[in-house]
């Protein structure tokens, strides 16, 4: 039978870059932090307002780019990057859908996605770069589609030459100044049903499926993930504390649902990780005083039977969720009986991208 929610929330219906940036000109802090490289931080980082400023810079230059046309399709091909929040919210200022691939494929994958989702542009990763060209050359995509992605312009107005036939992503970059009066697609009303992303989902059965999400999925996921933090009766204090460790997987919807849409909106900083680490996530949390603990049962279940884990000090965490998958009560208790000083329960969110 139906179960009715206790709270009703409206949601807005406008595009995701409208609801997390209000608008092109909203007043952002030009010195609190959002996005920061949890390997570099004190020099790979963005503010709220550089950031909005980049992602308009590579919405604008999109659009003025020789293939891009509103409705297409950008594939990155790559681990977590402090540029990656700029590609997957960029793409959608310029009118675009954002597909990731898993940056473990090996080139037949890859070409699957690349053919199947229509991609225009292919974004790749140094490490991943052969694969993608091969993969572009079984699809018959062109090198001039295919792009070097790194970090190596962040600070710098050197044009970064060529790799193997591919341009660096940043010459798809409009100038900070043509880029500050840049205007994106409210998509009001029905048009925030617009597909933002394309999210492959192994499924159950058969080859991944790309799932069509909407700028409106997205909104609604994150209003209700917010009420669920504001119930909390001393919220405000414990939001303004906030620091959150994304170590999960940028191109997986629950990464880009709590670290890329939900962070900003709360306005929590994030510390990206490259790929998960075990120990480096351990050291990360102490480094930091990270207070929201985010991850996935095979994480949860090592951090249960790790004897490693009592050499870190931990004692800033406040929270501790798991998601993705379902996961068993005993694990969950196992875990927090790592802050046996706290009354923590472990939350568990899991479903599916479809």
């Amino acid at each position: 039978m139906p179960l009715k929610s206790r709270w009703t929330l409206d949601i807005p219906q406008c595009s995701l870059p409208t609801f997390i940036f209000k608008s092109p000109t909203a007043p952002l802090s030009d010195t609190k932090r959002c996005y920061l490289d949890a390997d570099h931080p004190d020099t790979l980082y963005f503010t709220r307002a550089d950031f909005r400023l980049w992602c308009q810079r590579f919405g604008l230059g999109l659009q003025r780019s020789k293939h891009f046309r509103k409705g297409d399709r950008i594939l990155l091909f790559s681990g977590n990057n402090i540029f990656f929040p700029v590609v997957f919210f960029g793409t959608l200022c310029g009118g675009g859908i954002f597909t990731g691939a898993n940056p473990s494929y090996v080139s037949r994958e890859l070409a699957y996605q690349l053919k199947d989702s229509g991609a225009t542009y292919l974004f790749c990763a140094d490490a991943s770069l052969d694969t993608g060209i091969e993969a572009a050359r079984m699809i018959g995509m062109s090198l001039d589609k295919v792009f070097v992605f790194n970090h190596n312009n962040f600070g710098s107005t050197t044009r970064i030459p060529p790799q193997k036939g591919c341009q660096h992503w940043s010459t798809l970059l409009a100038s900070a100044e043509d880029a500050a009066s840049f205007a994106w697609d409210d998509l009001r009303g029905d048009a925030s049903n617009t597909t933002l992303a394309l999210n492959y989902s192994s499924g159950t059965t058969g080859v991944p499926k790309g799932v069509e999400i909407s700028h409106r999925n997205y909104i609604a996921n994150t209003v209700q993930f917010i009420l669920q933090a504001e119930v909390h009766p001393e919220y405000e204090i414990k939001n303004a504390r906030a620091k959150w460790l994304c170590f999960l997987p940028m191109y997986h919807a629950m990464a880009q649902a709590i670290f890329l849409v939900s962070a900003f909106t709360r306005g929590v900083p994030v510390w990206i990780m490259p790929k998960f680490d075990f120990l480096k996530v351990l050291e990360y949390i102490q480094k930091y005083r990270i207070t929201d603990f985010t991850m996935v049962p095979p994480i949860a279940v090592a951090l249960s039977k790790s004897p490693l884990v009592k050499n870190y000090d931990l004692s800033s965490v406040e929270f501790i969720g798991s998601g993705a998958a379902p996961l068993s009560r005993e694990v969950c208790a196992q875990v927090e009986k790592l802050w046996p000083d706290k009354d923590l329960n472990m939350k568990q969110a899991w479903g599916m991208t479809e």
